[in-house]
């Protein structure tokens, strides 16, 4: 039996909660290329994972909700020669997937204002420009 994935410290997703399907990849791949099954996809349902609290299952729900179609998150690797190579990588990149969705949000950006200085610096390199357009325009008459 394949070992328990670790997202985080806390969450561990079993093997069976994950559904592996293989097909054919476009690409280069010599003689092997019409033979291989080495594309694969890997889908996990995040309503039915044991692995998830209902608060994480929410959150995961919220962050990914443009990727899950139906409560099921879907990563497609096609990028290597072999099978082998498409499983790792599909399986990290689910993994990463989870993790940046279980990761807590960043702290609000708290709104500043702009220094004196800064505000000084501004005027004149206004007051600058608009000396030189000055410069640029025809004389009066």
């Amino acid at each position: 039996m394949p070992d328990p994935l670790r997202v985080t410290a806390a969450v561990v997703l079993d093997p069976a909660d994950l559904a592996w399907r293989f097909s054919r990849a476009g690409g280069p791949g010599g003689q092997g290329v019409n033979t291989a099954d080495s594309r694969v996809e890997l889908s996990f349902d995040v309503a039915r994972s044991a692995a998830l609290s209902p608060a994480q299952r929410d959150r995961v729900r919220a962050v990914l909700a443009s990727r899950l179609v139906g409560d099921v998150l879907t990563v497609v690797a096609s990028e290597h020669r072999s099978q082998l190579q498409n499983r790792r990588a599909a399986q990290e990149r689910l993994l990463a997937l989870l993790r940046d969705a279980l990761a807590p949000p960043p702290p609000p950006r708290r709104a500043s204002r702009p220094s004196r200085g800064v505000r000084r610096r501004r005027a004149e390199d206004k007051q600058r420009r608009s000396a030189t357009k000055e410069l640029r325009r025809r004389p009066p008459d």
